[in-house]
């Protein structure tokens, strides 16, 4: 269990005292003293390692299945006098410009505040370390807590949708270029990945406005810093239904691009086919085993088919270069 425990600690009035002793006994203290409460973090927690928590908290137990399990949809539910939510955190990777998803849990009751995270993405100890440098959205408890990982979570969002706006202008700049590969796959590729960035964010937006809303009891004192995030999730969602459209625009304008460079060469070959179907036709009837044809006992019948052949050629490639054919 210590391994998986990140960090551990109780804060009083905006204050941080680490745990030293039992866990147990720092949740009987923070119940018991006023404006007190523990911040547990985990980090990927297995089943037997979990249930010490679920016991000592009275956790529901479907709620700690997901803790543990995760790969959850963003969400909120409570549970008694818990409150459970779900954020997903998303990691941009520049080598294979792809989006990791990882999973962040938060349970929330009366003087304590538990948080499981998994994947690498948004590690918590500096949210932790900028919640200590401000006592005074300390003393709102554990809301504190919640409204700091929203906040982290979501910034990463908007980082994460500048990343895919430039590989979208990386696209739309190789859509373009004559001598560019084909690249269909790569915006179908870059089309799933902003679907699971929608995965992502979208869910979360009735959350937070619940919590603006004030229907969320724990967070009264902190409906002005959740305003702030839900704007900023709001401003994400926008640039994620904007990036959806742009890859939409740019897969029609490959795929008519396409079209279009298969239409000119199809119109390439079909003309060199009528030029070399100009000698091919007069050779074919030279060829043909016949003594009664013309020109055929003249000693300049030779020279002169093959001239015919080439000025009938150069006439059609001139005609069908100056036309665009060629």
């Amino acid at each position: 269990m210590r391994g998986v425990i990140v960090d551990r600690a109780i804060y009083t009035d905006g204050t941080r005292r680490d745990i030293d002793g039992d866990i147990s006994d720092a949740f009987d203290q923070a119940r018991e003293t006023p404006d007190a409460f523990v911040w547990i973090g985990l980090f990927e927690p297995g089943e037997a390692e979990f249930d010490l928590v679920k016991e000592e908290l009275g956790l529901h137990p479907l709620a700690a299945e997901d803790a543990v399990s995760a790969h959850q949809r963003p969400k909120m539910e409570r549970y008694g006098d818990t409150l459970f939510i779900v954020l997903k955190t998303l990691t941009y990777i520049d080598e294979t410009s792809d989006i990791e998803v990882g999973e962040i849990m938060l349970f929330l009751g009366r003087g304590w505040v538990v948080t499981v995270r998994h994947g690498s993405g948004n590690p918590l100890g500096p949210v932790r370390r900028r919640l200590e440098e401000s006592p005074e959205l300390l003393r709102h408890g554990a809301a504190a807590v919640l409204y700091a990982v929203c906040d982290e979570v979501v910034d990463h969002y908007e980082l994460v949708a500048h990343e895919v706006e430039v590989d979208i202008i990386e696209l739309e700049t190789a859509v373009f270029d004559p001598g560019a590969r084909d690249v269909t796959a790569d915006i179908y590729s870059l089309k799933r990945e902003v679907l699971e960035f929608r995965g992502a964010e979208d869910p979360l937006i009735p959350a937070m406005e619940e919590i603006v809303r004030g229907r969320v009891r724990e967070c009264t004192s902190t409906r002005e810093y959740f305003r702030d995030v839900l704007d900023h999730l709001m401003r994400v969602d926008e640039r994620v239904d904007e990036h959806n459209e742009l890859l939409n625009s740019v897969l029609t304008a490959h795929l008519a691009l396409l079209g279009k460079r298969q239409n000119e060469d199809m119109r390439k070959i079909s003309a060199w086919a009528a030029i070399i179907a100009v000698p091919t036709a007069i050779a074919g009837i030279y060829g043909m085993n016949f003594d009664s044809m013309p020109e055929l006992d003249w000693a300049y019948g030779y020279p002169l088919t093959l001239g015919v052949m080439a000025v009938v050629c150069t006439v059609l490639f001139r005609k069908l270069r100056k036309s665009g054919w060629l």
